[in-house]
């Protein structure tokens, strides 16, 4: 298993695609799988851990990241031999080794950070298998074997029946996550939000977010640790999620309605496939009608929310997926 190396598997607070990888390689373990994790040294894991980086570049500016990333991706093809197939989380980079080694690999694609990197995948895409996280991410120039949603350790999520009275943004602080939106529909609707997450473009953060910060209806908080995420996500009585970009998936939104809490979010991208409008939240457009639906929020159960995510995303049925393309795979090698 090939994690990314940003941040340790799992993150102690963002990191999505780590934290994914974390989730699908103690859960194969769990099954009976050897697994050995690539992944930083100071990343936790029941599987055999291997790695180069002490930890993430993202956590250590002195670490530069295509140095440690090619160091890490190269162990792995060093050593390829030892393994009946290789499952890269990490982007596009280790397929250019793929062809070097006999042993098959998998590469999950948990999104296009730019079309730029396209020609990589159309190059490798017959001779290496792809999955996509949700329907809405798949690129028409690619093959797929499967898609295969994201999972959570439902224990890690508290069913909460009865939230606080705050709106709650949670993810990283850039355009693309919609924050301003998020503030401009606490204001008109004179509710309190409170944003948590990392700063990801402090030019936005600077123009888009702190001038409406006064630590009363509008508060940033910044990263929360893992061990606090069930309980922020759980006391709210929505999340926002007016996103301006194609999501890719949404662990937010999964994570939210496993705790009970419903969704606002914006009907782009894997959101249609996440939530189910009306019931498990509501669907919009744009962020203004936001404001009339937040009235109607308190019609949502939250035992919906959290039956939903039970039904479609846990960590067991992530697993049962990818066990069935691994032997899809080497059944037709």
């Amino acid at each position: 298993m090939l994690a990314p190396i940003s941040w340790r598997t799992p993150p102690s607070h963002y990191g999505p695609w780590e934290l994914v990888t974390s989730l699908l390689t103690e859960g194969l373990v769990a099954r009976g799988v050897d697994v050995t994790l690539f992944a930083t040294k100071n990343s936790i894991t029941k599987a055999k851990l291997r790695g180069v980086a002490l930890c993430g570049y993202s956590e250590d500016e002195s670490l530069n990241p295509k140095v440690w990333e090619c160091m890490h991706i190269s162990e792995v093809f060093e050593h390829a031999e030892e393994f009946d197939l290789i499952h890269n989380q990490f982007d596009f980079l280790p397929l250019t080794y793929s062809g070097l080694v006999n042993t098959p690999v998998l590469t999950t694609i948990h999104g296009f950070s730019s079309p730029k990197i396209l020609p990589v995948f159309e190059k490798y895409n017959k001779t290496c298998p792809y999955v996509s996280i949700s329907n809405a991410d798949r690129n028409p120039k690619l093959d797929y074997i499967a898609t295969v949603y994201n999972g959570i350790d439902l224990q890690d999520f508290s069913f909460t029946p009865e939230p606080e009275d705050y709106l709650l943004f949670f993810g990283r602080i850039h355009r693309d996550k919609g924050v301003w939106e998020a503030i401009q529909l606490a204001k008109k609707t004179n509710s309190q939000l409170i944003i948590a997450g990392i700063i990801h473009d402090q030019k936005y953060f600077n123009e888009k977010v702190a001038p409406f910060l006064d630590d009363e209806q509008i508060k940033f908080i910044g990263p929360v640790v893992r061990t606090r995420r069930s309980e922020m996500l759980g006391k709210a009585k929505a999340i926002l999620h007016l996103i301006n970009f194609d999501e890719p998936f949404g662990m937010t939104v999964i994570e939210g309605m496993a705790c009970g809490t419903p969704i606002i979010a914006i009907s782009r991208g894997a959101i249609p496939e996440l939530m189910k409008d009306g019931e498990t939240g509501f669907l919009i457009d744009h962020w203004q009608e936001g404001i009339e639906l937040l009235t109607e929020i308190k019609k949502i159960k939250r035992d919906k929310c959290r039956q939903w995510v039970e039904k479609s995303f846990t960590q067991e049925q992530m697993v049962k997926g990818y066990l069935e393309v691994y032997e899809k795979i080497l059944n037709n090698r």
